[in-house]
């Protein structure tokens, strides 16, 4: 079980440690949106200043300090914050939350 808050606790202010480097051939890009595809929060290139689309599992690792959350990419858009289906080369894609690196 998680709890999120925008409360201002510690663990709110630890930096992810980004360790991997941006290649095209590694990071695609959606059809359908102008962002990369990371598959795994560990795999988010610690070189690249676009748009992320990250795992729902971002979230626990959250810090407003070193990126920003500009919306979501998933199966049935319902709100202003939802921006589309993600798909690659045709094939559609689990849930993703689009983020920018900051710092």
């Amino acid at each position: 079980m998680m709890w999120f808050t925008n409360l201002d606790i510690p663990k709110r202010h630890e930096r992810l440690t980004l360790t991997e480097q941006y290649s095209p051939d590694r990071y695609p890009k959606y059809d359908n949106y102008d962002a990369i595809n990371v598959d795994k929060v560990s795999d988010i290139p610690m070189d690249y200043d676009g748009l992320m689309g990250v795992p729902i599992t971002f979230l626990q690792r959250y810090n407003p300090e070193q990126f920003e959350v500009i919306g979501e990419l998933k199966h049935g858009c319902d709100n202003e914050y939802d921006i589309s289906v993600p798909s690659i080369n045709g094939k559609q894609t689990y849930t993703r939350i689009i983020i920018r690196r900051i710092a």
